[in-house]
């Protein structure tokens, strides 16, 4: 009989070649009661989406949310749509966003979808700009 693997040769990580990615993404917000706040706080409209963007004032980090309604169209589309949102978070808001603060972005019908990429990092850019004055 072979010999048992050890518990602890086990438990440690593997490389799935997604650390990368998983450790330049910024943190998510994961708690409705967030996302609620957010939504009843400031929003800059963009013909490829809708930013919410609500001031903490704890000076953390801040955090984004992504949300597609079931208007984007099926899974498919709603998975793709959050995809493009957020590669355009990860790759502009460590820029633009202010610690303390959470970021909702809120995909739009046919929009996100659609949109170009370029135009989408433009559009967060200056809805950023909008929201911090």
């Amino acid at each position: 009989m072979p010999p048992l693997p050890h518990p602890v040769a086990e438990a440690r990580p593997v490389d799935d070649g997604m650390a990368a990615f998983r450790m330049s993404m910024p943190p998510v917000i994961a708690k409705r009661a967030d996302f609620l706040a957010a939504s009843r706080a400031l929003r800059q409209g963009t013909p490829g989406f809708l930013l919410q963007a609500r001031d903490r004032g704890d000076g953390l980090p801040f955090r984004v949310g992504f949300t597609c309604s079931k208007k984007i169209g099926n899974a498919v589309m709603r998975n793709r749509a959050k995809r493009r949102l957020r590669e355009v978070a990860r790759l502009h808001l460590p820029q633009g966003a202010r610690p303390g603060w959470d970021y909702v972005l809120v995909g739009r019908p046919d929009a996100t979808t659609s949109r170009g990429f370029a135009d989408l990092c433009r559009d967060l850019g200056a809805a950023l700009r909008k929201i911090h004055g």
